[in-house]
């Protein structure tokens, strides 16, 4: 189910085009130079363990700045809680260039249902978090406060009052006016936007240091391993990466964040490392729950996760929503082989037939792609990419690692 009409989000994503942050329809932008010292504020919160119930989580223990804003190790789900024993339920997702370019969530369609029926390519799109259902960053930035399965807190007003012992609150009360304790809704939605603006002014969230980019400007050029992963990327008959995963600058130069910020049903493995799987009936279906909650009774959404962005996935260690996968290689083996050899992904049934899907409910599996290449093949037949093919992409991807330097650049001249 991938959009590949230029909706919004990709037409974001190709041209670089950003609209103001808190606009209803309009993707993240850069801030003014005026909220540096709110910003200043923000990156003190998101690095302070003791805003935590354990006092030893920030948001940086899943966000780590040396690992692209995401995981630091290869953890399905992250462990978090007042004791740091509770797991999470989903992989912890990079904050590296997308936050100041999604869009608000949405699902563009067409007016009439005689054109619903004849134009289905256009896929839900936007948002932050797997299911896209925060639009705003200040939004987003409560949850993990507040979850129990990360820093725990009861409420917002247990945050506060850590809040105002740490040792910026001075600081903050110097930004937001001294008597900003006494109004607690105030308080902590200004603690909040605090953290928006240093995710959207510091420029570690956005570095472009990676060999495409220089690649992009003409400074560097791709070895022939490379090349040829970028073609089998790119090629529609093929991986068909591209479709999804944007890599063509931008109309005005601006170099691509290989998403679309677009939704998919990809059907990857029920993940046994994922302790709330042990109930047979949880399911994680994205879009239609369990976290999100208002887009529920559309069934078409079920099993829907975002696209994420590809920079840096070569230095990941875990992949997919549910953290199924802990190698890049593994995952594009899977990505281009579960349709030609499902028994390997996917376990049998008590009548040894393989339960292709096995992580959705059976009425919801409808909604996997079978449509877009490579998900289209037929058990036995023939995989997209061969090892070699694998090892070209994943050199690709590599490319995509921020932090080329120059002695790098010098050597593959």
């Amino acid at each position: 189910m991938r959009a590949l009409a230029l909706q919004v989000a990709a037409f974001a994503a190709l041209t670089g085009a950003t609209l103001p942050p808190m606009a209803a329809a309009a993707a993240q932008t850069q801030p003014a130079p005026a909220d540096s010292e709110t910003a200043a504020l923000g990156k003190l919160i998101f690095f302070d363990q003791s805003l935590s119930a354990s006092g030893k989580m920030s948001c940086a223990t899943c966000h780590s700045p040396s690992h692209a804003y995401g995981p630091p190790n290869g953890l399905a789900a992250q462990l978090g809680g007042p004791d740091l024993h509770s797991q999470g339920t989903r992989a912890v997702p990079s904050l590296r260039y997308v936050l100041n370019r999604t869009p608000v969530w949405s699902h563009a369609q067409a007016a009439t249902v005689a054109e619903r029926i004849e134009d289905t390519d256009n896929a839900p799109s936007g948002g932050f978090g797997w299911d896209g259902r925060f639009n705003h960053l200040h939004e987003q930035a409560s949850f993990p406060l507040l979850n129990p399965n990360e820093m725990a807190n009861p409420n917002a007003p247990s945050v506060l009052a850590k809040l105002e012992r740490a040792p910026y609150a001075a600081r903050f009360k110097a930004v937001f006016g001294q008597a900003i304790f006494a109004d607690p809704d105030n308080a902590f939605a200004q603690a909040m936007a605090a953290i928006e603006r240093f995710e959207l002014e510091d420029p570690s969230f956005r570095p472009y240091t990676s060999k495409f980019d220089d690649y992009l400007d003409g400074r560097v050029q791709l070895s022939a391993h490379e090349l040829r992963g970028k073609k089998l990327f790119d090629d529609p008959q093929g991986g068909n990466c591209a479709s999804c995963h944007i890599d063509q600058s931008g109309v005005n130069g601006s170099h691509p964040l290989f998403t679309d910020y677009n939704f998919e049903a990809l059907g990857v493995p029920r993940n046994r490392e994922l302790r709330v799987n042990a109930d047979p009936g949880y399911f994680d279906m994205g879009l239609c729950g369990p976290l999100r909650t208002d887009q529920v009774s559309n069934k078409a959404y079920c099993g829907l996760f975002k696209t994420p962005t590809l920079r840096n996935t070569a230095t990941r260690k875990v992949f997919f929503h549910n953290g199924c996968f802990h190698t890049l290689k593994g995952a594009l083996r899977f990505y281009v082989q579960r349709d030609t050899n499902p028994a390997k992904w996917y376990p049998t049934d008590r009548h040894g037939k393989v339960d292709k899907f096995d992580d959705l409910p059976l009425a919801m599996r409808v909604n996997v792609d079978t449509l877009d290449e490579p998900l289209t093949r037929k058990p036995g037949g023939r995989p997209a990419w061969n090892e070699r093919d694998i090892d070209d992409v994943a050199a690709f991807l590599a490319t995509l690692n921020d932090g080329y330097t120059y002695k790098e650049r010098k050597r593959s001249r």
